[in-house]
């Protein structure tokens, strides 16, 4: 493998994508390259992949209020785009993105969820208040999950 060649190759997809990172790993090489503080600006179905920092799930994360959390109350659902961990939060020190009781407007985020290791900012389709968050942040969630109810 011509190191120089690959890593040339790269760099072109990170321009070409508007990527802030790719990592590589191919046996015994290790390729990584970086652009700092770039936006991610990369959509995915109606998302955007951040492709740099990967936050841990929050700590002491409270539980939705309202007790048991079934989302069979009708109403309006964010659902998960894709297969991957819900998070609240941009980051383990920052604040969720959206809380019960919150008023949300139509295209603002409300979560993220980590796919292979991109992470997909996931938009609301519905404005109103968060009645609901149907999943605990660091949740593994399927496709078509429900994910927040919006009243």
């Amino acid at each position: 493998m011509d190191i120089i060649k690959t890593t040339k190759e790269l760099a072109e997809i990170l321009n070409e994508k508007k990527l802030s990172y790719i990592y590589v790993k191919d046996g015994e090489l290790e390729i990584e390259i970086g652009v700092p503080d770039m936006p991610p600006i990369v959509n995915y179905a109606g998302s955007t992949v951040l492709t740099h920092e990967i936050p841990a799930p929050m700590e002491n994360t409270p539980p939705p209020a309202g007790g048991a959390v079934t989302g069979d109350t009708p109403g309006n659902f964010v659902k998960s785009p894709i297969i991957g961990t819900f998070y609240a939060a941009p980051a383990p020190n920052k604040s969720p993105f959206v809380k019960v009781g919150d008023k949300v407007e139509k295209g603002q985020v409300v979560c993220i969820i980590e796919s292979m290791k991109l992470m997909n900012e996931i938009n609301s389709e519905f404005a109103g208040t968060v009645a609901e968050i149907l999943v605990k942040d660091g949740e593994a969630v399927e496709f078509d999950k429900k994910l927040i109810r919006i009243e």
